[in-house]
């Protein structure tokens, strides 16, 4: 049978130190310092995180940019009956859009829709018997924020061609108007109706609808 290590803490192998250790050696640092790092490291950027190489970077989770504005710009709802694929699914879109650089919010879970169904066992010995079906339909849903929309539309293309058999995906975007948009308007109104014809031509518009009627 092998001899049994003996264990000592630090403060017993300080004390032994201290009590048989001359002068000198009580004057140097028994374990090396390490001074805290009161400062937290700078956030990666975009272009570091895309450039780094993580082997497996898909089986970690995804990254989410923070909010620059807090102006939305599209919302992603999920529905499927098993949440196996749905969760799978998030966990594809969460990654698509961090590497797009696009905020987003963690998956918000929705109350799951349930439906019961009652029917006979059958027409003759068993018609008196019934039995019970149940049906669940898993939500989620993904919020997107401060993203340009030809970004959101890659992104939603993007998904939109590698989606899931079992789940079901409805995107609602909102799109930013220009500021001169009521200009732009009344212009294409006035264009389109006859303020500007001149009196000749109502003239010569009469004359012509009078030699039709004759």
């Amino acid at each position: 049978m092998l001899p049994r290590r003996s264990c000592l803490a630090l403060p017993t192998i300080a004390r032994l130190v201290r009590f048989n250790g001359s002068s000198s050696h009580m004057s140097a640092p028994l374990l090396p310092t390490r001074k805290l790092e009161s400062e937290a490291p700078a956030p990666l950027t975009e272009e570091e995180v895309s450039s780094m190489i993580i082997h497996g970077r898909s089986l970690y989770p995804p990254s989410y940019h923070p909010r620059t504005h807090s102006v939305p710009v599209a919302q992603l709802q999920f529905r499927a009956y098993h949440h196996q694929f749905l969760e799978l699914y998030m966990h594809f879109v969460g990654h698509a859009a961090a590497a797009l650089g696009i905020p987003i919010s963690r998956p918000v879970y929705l109350p799951t829709q349930r439906s019961l169904w009652t029917v006979p066992r059958g027409p003759f010995v068993h018609k008196k018997s019934q039995e019970n079906f149940e049906r669940k339909v898993h939500k989620r849903a993904i919020k997107a924020w401060d993203a340009d929309p030809e970004v959101v539309d890659r992104w939603v293309r993007y998904i939109a061609r590698h989606a899931m058999p079992g789940v079901g995906l409805r995107v609602t975007q909102w799109k930013r108007a220009p500021p001169d948009i009521g200009q732009q308007m009344v212009d294409a109104t006035v264009g389109t109706t006859r303020l500007g014809s001149g009196a000749d031509n109502v003239k010569a518009l009469a004359k012509k609808i009078v030699q039709q009627e004759l």
